[in-house]
């Protein structure tokens, strides 16, 4: 109670007095140059901004105002004319001279703020990246009795305001003259300023020009009419070559009304990786927004490049990318929802156009098809794998085999093709990109289909056994080959298969290649970690080696009466087997191969001293 009264009684602070940022234009600008916008060719997507802004507002006023940009170049400078609502002396101080206010917040406007470009308010103020001084003239149309006013700013900060008399500028509209600052000219070069208003604004609803030169090319190429499909194709066929400089497989219409999205997808050529993020062509209510929209399609799409206009799309604060929220979300599925009805309809009406896409992108086809049961069904008998039969689709390759064995490695099948293809097992590679995930997903649309993977002994069972009384006769060399090979983890089994001209075969699987693994890291562990590697060690098959006893080779080694020479066979037997394999090779297997190479050397030359 004391302290509420003590507090209750002390006097009251006097409030401190407000104060206002105060902004450095030229460390602004440059974060603006150097941060913000990737290039100082921006300015003048500002000031075409700025222009199709002022028409938009005069004419939600008055539809039949005129709108027209023209742009005049002249040595150092720019001048910008559009026939705009215009500004009074009181717009000119509260929206030009505030940075950070946008003409869009303005009393009145707020109806029509969804066909504006601009959505912040930093308007002119990305011309000071090109220019020192900046002088804008205009009049209302909203107040036709306000006298024309001038704003006339330099890149210090300064700037100035002053009414001019009427015929300064007798109609509606504004002016904006740019002087170049140094180093800048270049970017107000009439050849440098027609080319970026025409890559900006080739699909501005107004009437743009440099000079007497056209900018605006409506319609845009999609929205043409051509005489016929063939003519369209053509069309869209050198649009795309003079965009993006290829010729495309296909052209695919991007019309999404809910979205506001009318567009193209061209589709590449040749085959591209699918961690290449592709970069597309965005323009918003007809101004180029980004040509390196990342993030407008769906992952799986990377072999499509884009090019469309959109009123729904947000921009970031430097206009040069999208915003990623549940619209941009939203039109990505939906694009991603048409490239997929495209393919669905090539499937459907026109193979052989399919088939020229899958040859050259069939792997992004592959990774839509593992996520998309209904896109897996319908690419089925489309989509090639390789396989122990040739190249072929899964339903064809199923149609073949009662059981569609699959390996996860390119390697397990390189290992095992030519034996198992000899022996009637049919096998596909699943060691490509998404390969073993679509194999094991047939089941799932091809109900009763029996998918398994293949391993050392399934391929082994598929060999003929040996009879018994010939590896019995075999038994001391295949003790002394077993011997030699047990320090390296792997066992020897005896089979007859063909092709005779291969004499031995390394089958190993993963769990075995685990073990390997494991016992080589724990060999050269120290104590504590060759302990705790112990307790992990597994009872995996180990690997083998497969002796082929119709090859003439192996029945030659059998019949080697000495031990150490059927040591040296066996390990060079060994060593040719991994490399047919194309296994990663152990220290203690290049060793190997190293000691057989120098032992058959020994024994040859010795034969040779001998006779």
């Amino acid at each position: 109670m004391d302290s509420q009264t003590s507090q209750s009684s002390q006097p009251s602070l006097p409030s401190p007095s407000p104060h206002t940022f105060q902004v450095d234009l030229r460390g602004l600008v440059d974060l603006l140059s150097h941060h913000l916008y990737s290039s100082p060719k921006v300015y003048l997507r500002e000031l075409l901004q700025n222009a199709v802004d002022a028409i938009t507002a005069r004419r939600a006023a008055d539809p039949d105002a005129p709108a027209l940009v023209r742009l005049f170049a002249e040595p150092g400078a720019l001048r910008v004319e559009d026939s705009g609502v215009g500004l009074t002396e009181a717009d000119v101080h509260d929206l030009l001279a505030t940075i950070g206010r946008s003409s869009k917040r303005a009393e009145g406007l707020q109806e029509t703020r969804s066909d504006f470009l601009g959505q912040f308010g930093i308007g002119l103020l990305a011309c000071f990246v090109v220019a020192e001084r900046i002088r804008v003239v205009s009049r209302s149309a909203s107040t036709p009795d306000a006298a024309p006013v001038e704003w006339t700013a330099a890149d210090d900060g300064s700037y100035t305001v002053r009414t001019l008399p009427d015929d300064a500028r007798p109609e509606p509209g504004t002016t904006v003259h740019l002087v170049a600052r140094a180093g800048a000219a270049e970017w107000l070069a009439e050849d440098r300023v027609l080319a970026l208003a025409r890559d900006f604004g080739s699909l501005l609803p107004y009437d743009v020009r440099v000079g007497e030169e056209a900018v605006t090319d409506l319609p845009a190429p999609w929205d043409r009419p051509y005489p016929s499909p063939a003519a369209r194709r053509v069309a869209l066929g050198r649009h795309c070559h003079d965009l993006f400089g290829f010729t495309a497989l296909d052209a695919i219409e991007l019309d999404v009304p809910l979205a506001g999205i009318r567009g193209v997808a061209y589709v590449l050529p040749s085959a591209v990786s699918p961690a290449q993020r592709a970069g597309h062509r965005v323009h918003l209510k007809g101004m180029l927004l980004t040509e390196r929209a990342e993030q407008l399609l769906p992952d799986w799409a990377f072999f499509v490049r884009c090019v469309l206009d959109t009123d729904s799309l947000r921009p970031t604060a430097s206009r040069e990318a999208l915003y990623e929220d549940e619209t941009l979300a939203a039109v990505r599925e939906a694009l991603g929802e048409r490239i997929r009805s495209w393919l669905t309809g090539l499937a459907a009406g026109d193979p052989k156009r399919l088939a020229a896409f899958l040859a050259v992108h069939h792997l992004g086809v592959k990774s839509l098809a593992r996520h998309d049961r209904e896109m897996l069904r319908t690419m089925l008998p489309w989509l090639p794998f390789e396989t122990t039969d040739g190249r072929l689709s899964l339903e064809e390759f199923a149609r073949r085999h009662p059981v569609v064995h699959f390996t996860r490695t390119v390697e397990e099948y390189r290992q095992v093709a030519p034996i198992a293809s000899a022996q009637g097992v049919g096998v596909i590679n699943g060691g490509y990109t998404y390969d073993s995930e679509l194999v094991e997903a047939l089941p799932s649309v091809r109900p009763g289909t029996v998918v398994a993977e293949l391993d050392a002994d399934t391929v082994t069972a598929h060999l003929d056994a040996v009879d018994p009384a010939v590896e019995l006769a075999l038994a001391g060399f295949l003790a002394a080959a077993r011997a030699k090979l047990d320090p390296l983890g792997c066992d020897v089994v005896l089979r007859a298969f063909h092709p005779l001209s291969v004499p031995a075969l390394h089958l190993d699987d993963r769990a075995a290649r685990h073990e390997q693994a494991r016992a080589q890291a724990e060999e050269e562990a120290d104590d504590l970690w060759a302990g705790i590697l112990g307790s992990l060690r597994g009872e995996a098959p180990r690997a083998r080696l497969v002796l082929n006893h119709l090859s003439p080779l192996i029945r030659r080694i059998g019949s080697l009466g000495e031990p150490e020479l059927i040591g040296t066979a066996v390990e060079s037997l060994y060593g040719q087997a991994l490399l047919m394999a194309q296994r990663p090779l152990r220290p203690a297997d290049s060793a190997l191969l190293n000691r057989a190479f120098i032992g058959l050397l020994e024994w040859a030359t010795n034969g040779e001293g001998d006779r």
